[in-house]
């Protein structure tokens, strides 16, 4: 039994949407692939380290992020990411969570920058140039 008209033109419009549709998702993916970072996201471009002075380790690290309206590019669990604006913009450094869980926050008298003070006492010190 044929299948009428009007229900052939509809299925062959569905089946070309559906295929739109899958092209689009898959331009959408391989535009992610080829360097565009999803929204909130950031990545470690460069990680330099310097370990010529004894018992100290100066690491200088460059992250892309692609952050949201109202975020800026820090850090969060030693790690970089997406944080809130206003933070960055006073300085509350340690408000975005940035030493690990098992660390202690401090902010620099300055307010250049902040420590991350292990439980054993070793420390780290970081400054936003």
């Amino acid at each position: 039994m044929p299948v009428p008209m009007p229900l052939a033109r509809a299925l062959w419009a569905g089946a070309g949407a559906a295929l739109c549709c899958v092209l689009v998702l898959l331009l959408h993916a391989q535009f992610l692939r080829e360097g565009q970072l999803a929204a909130g996201t950031c990545e470690i471009v460069t990680l330099d380290r310097d370990s010529s002075q004894p018992r100290r380790t100066i690491a200088r690290q460059t992250a892309r992020c692609a952050c949201r309206k109202g975020q800026i590019a820090g850090t969060t669990r030693a790690r970089p990411a997406c944080v809130d604006a206003r933070i960055i913009r006073s300085r509350q450094w340690c408000a975005m969570h940035p030493c690990l869980e098992t660390e202690g926050c401090d902010l620099l008298i300055n307010r250049s920058g902040w420590t991350c003070t292990q439980p054993g006492g070793r420390v780290k010190t970081t400054t936003v140039s």
